[in-house]
């Protein structure tokens, strides 16, 4: 009788939570595009067949992928006021997304139980703060909405590892000398604003979730005051 084949020497195992932690790495690296059953065996040092018994298809591995994402991301602690864990979500979101970016676009195109369990626990918070569930939906999607956003433009723009947008400016302002003339009121929010030392695009964030979180606090105080049937 044939002996069992036995693993490589130091190779270590292929499991589903390894393939789909080397497929978001894959991702993180290159982008979604990037991303391959093909690509991926070879991270893994196996056949591109020998994926199916981890994972059923492409289409499993990015489900994987976003529930793993989603996990990272906080979740209100028990009893949390709802503007602390409104902005908490908001930039614990953010933060996320940004090491992920791939994300940004799968997270709300694919429904996974931690996607489902994020939501749940933050409704209940809402609800238990005395929104209705017509303002709780309201506020989830305004505040989703606003860190997707977000985070395509901090994705997008030529930021550098601070969020500083301004040496893309400098070039912009140097290689147009007549940028001035054309375009005045851009120039001077770069020269005002954006080339001013201490400046970060990143900082945007905090006053667009605080104007958020200031409207969702007067629609609720107003929806106390209206009569429910």
């Amino acid at each position: 009788m044939n002996a069992k084949p036995q693993k490589a020497e130091g190779r270590t195992a292929v499991t589903r939570d390894r393939a789909l932690h080397a497929a978001i790495a894959l991702a993180d690296a290159g982008g979604i595009d990037s991303l391959s059953m093909r690509k991926l065996a070879q991270v893994l040092g196996i056949e591109a067949m020998s994926l199916y018994y981890h994972v059923k298809s492409k289409d499993d591995i990015l489900d994987g992928m976003v529930a793993l994402v989603v996990e990272e991301m906080a979740l209100p602690a028990p009893g949390e006021d709802w503007k602390t864990a409104l902005r908490e979500r908001a930039e614990s979101e953010r933060a996320v997304l940004a090491r992920h970016p791939w994300a940004i676009a799968q997270v709300d195109a694919r429904t996974t139980r931690p996607t489902m369990a994020y939501h749940d626990v933050m409704i209940g918070c809402l609800l238990a703060e005395g929104f209705t569930m017509p303002l709780a939906a309201h506020a989830l999607s305004l505040v989703d909405s606003y860190v997707h956003g977000f985070a395509l433009q901090e994705a997008s723009l030529p930021l550098d590892k601070e969020g500083d947008i301004g040496a893309a400016t400098e070039a912009i302002l140097e290689q147009q000398a007549a940028m001035a003339e054309s375009f005045p009121h851009l120039t001077q929010m770069a020269n005002t604003l954006i080339l001013q030392p201490g400046y970060a695009y990143g900082n945007e964030f905090d006053f667009g979730i605080g104007l958020i979180l200031d409207g969702l606090a007067r629609a609720r105080n107003a929806d106390s005051l209206t009569p429910h049937g």
